[in-house]
């Protein structure tokens, strides 16, 4: 949560709030029924901006029980150096290590550099990545050879084959730049999508769809539950 705050609550029992600067990470697994709201503020105001990632299973972890793991914005690990301050979600930065454990190895890191700094930031040979400028505006890219100009709001899919990434805060405004950085590791299997459902076959997709419809096989409290939020919002 970047600002404001999330309500969220499951058909296993499960509620809580992720606060400004918390984090969840939710393994879905053989599935759940959950619901994830805004909290209003005291004037009645709803203000919230937040991050979503989905991140695939391999076929071996898809049927998995459900589990979270959540983190306050003060147990998040962070660290600084040189003008620029990462909190790693997940991965590892500069020897510092995030609390959170993927099952599908993922690097999730948050940078903030500040005017005239810079990162060469390895990257796992092979592996997915992307970038999402949050705030300001940076340079990504080889500093000798081609690179990017971003602004927030924006996001650079990274080259297959590379295995690092220059960014600087180049930008004579005086204002830090902020991104975050992902990548991971490809499970190299089929997927096949049908709203929240990732399945590796279409006929796994429409058993997943059979048993959610028929509250089998980790739906069967979805039976009878309803989201206490979505309905003080009359959303049920």
């Amino acid at each position: 949560m970047l600002e404001g705050e999330i309500l969220h609550e499951d058909c296993e029992g499960h509620k809580g709030v992720i606060r400004e600067g918390g984090l969840q990470w939710m393994t879905a697994g053989k599935g759940i029924v959950h619901s994830e709201m805004p909290s209003s503020n005291s004037n009645g105001i709803t203000h919230n901006k937040g991050l979503q990632l989905w991140i695939n299973l391999s076929s071996r972890q898809k049927l998995v029980e459900p589990s979270y793991q959540e983190i306050e914005s003060k147990d998040i690990a962070e660290t600084e150096k040189d003008g620029v301050r990462v909190r790693v979600i997940a991965g590892e930065w500069n020897g510092v290590k995030s609390k959170i454990c993927t099952r599908t190895p993922t690097m999730y890191l948050d940078f903030t550099l500040s005017p005239g700094s810079r990162i060469s930031q390895p990257i796992p040979l092979h592996w997915n990545a992307f970038v999402y400028v949050l705030q300001g505006h940076g340079h990504f890219g080889d500093s000798k050879l081609q690179h990017s100009a971003a602004a927030a709001h924006h996001l650079l899919v990274l080259g297959l084959g590379g295995d690092m990434l220059e960014a600087w805060n180049g930008s004579d405004s005086g204002l830090p730049l902020r991104f975050i950085l992902v990548a991971g590791e490809p499970i190299g299997e089929p997927m096949v999508q049908f709203g929240p459902f990732v399945m590796n076959t279409q006929e796994e997709i429409d058993e997943t769809i059979d048993d959610f419809e028929n509250f089998r096989n980790g739906f069967e409290k979805a039976r009878h539950w309803k989201s206490q939020a979505a309905s003080a919002l009359g959303l049920f």
